[in-house]
């Protein structure tokens, strides 16, 4: 089954959305760090807590995850330091 979109394995990082998990103070320094990344062809690229299996089976009604797909979670302050650098939806 063909895809309406795919992510595109040689997209490189091009600019942090938001503030570090150093500048929200979410990060001790020595474990993993998240992160929301734009890049370059202006897909985004979230790091967070892989809890795909704590959630696979009470996910919302018509919300579907393939078996290549992952559900990640990400401090809340992050994506809220994230905002401004997210333009408004185009119609």
């Amino acid at each position: 089954m063909t895809r309406a979109w795919e992510a595109d394995s040689s997209a490189v990082f091009h600019r942090r959305l938001g503030k570090s998990a150093s500048e929200l103070g979410t990060t001790n320094g020595r474990d993993g760090c998240p992160e929301i990344w734009e890049l370059d062809n202006g897909d985004i690229a979230v790091i967070g807590r892989d809890l795909t299996d704590d959630y696979r089976e009470r996910l919302p009604e018509g919300v579907v995850m393939r078996s290549d797909e992952r559900l990640v979670i990400l401090p809340g302050a992050m994506l809220s330091s994230a905002k401004p650098d997210i333009p408004d939806a185009r119609p």
